[in-house]
């Protein structure tokens, strides 16, 4: 199974509430709070609208989600969600694997992310799929680092 891109005009709510489902763990535990708290239904699909929302079918209950964000030397991957029913199954890996292939479409060398310095699970996943952790950033207002930035190699691009 393929992931397919989703549209601002198709239905958004089963993707924000993967979302919503995905990103719950986080809240209490980071520092600063998810953006995800600030991301209704509506700018989701304005997010689809601007950039590219992908999901792993079926689209009415998606088993995975993820924006990707074309920049001028990398593709940003956002919001990477995988249900609960699908972890484990190497979904994320799939999700990951797509992202390179967009990257390779678009001509761009690598892939970027960035997750929350509290994540040490999610730095562990990263680094498992190929990505090598290039920059710590603060959030504004933050005197400690609060995100770190996560970068693949696109190979073919």
């Amino acid at each position: 199974m393929m992931p397919i891109r989703l549209g601002p005009e198709q239905d958004i709510l089963p993707t924000h509430a993967l979302l919503t489902r995905a990103f719950a763990y986080m809240e209490g535990r980071i520092d600063p709070p998810s953006s995800l708290g600030r991301l209704p239904p509506e700018a989701l699909a304005r997010e689809a609208a601007a950039q590219e929302l992908w999901v792993l079918p079926p689209v009415a209950a998606p088993l995975a989600c993820m924006l990707l964000t074309p920049k001028a030397d990398h593709l940003y991957l956002g919001k990477l969600a995988v249900a609960d029913a699908a972890r484990g199954r190497g979904v994320a890996r799939r999700m990951v694997a797509h992202a390179e292939a967009r990257a390779r479409a678009l001509g761009l060398p690598c892939l970027r992310l960035q997750t929350r310095v509290e994540l040490t699970e999610n730095h562990a996943t990263f680094q498992r799929l190929g990505f090598v952790e290039i920059a710590r950033t603060a959030h504004a207002g933050y005197d400690r680092p609060t995100s770190l930035t996560f970068e693949k190699a696109v190979t073919g691009a």
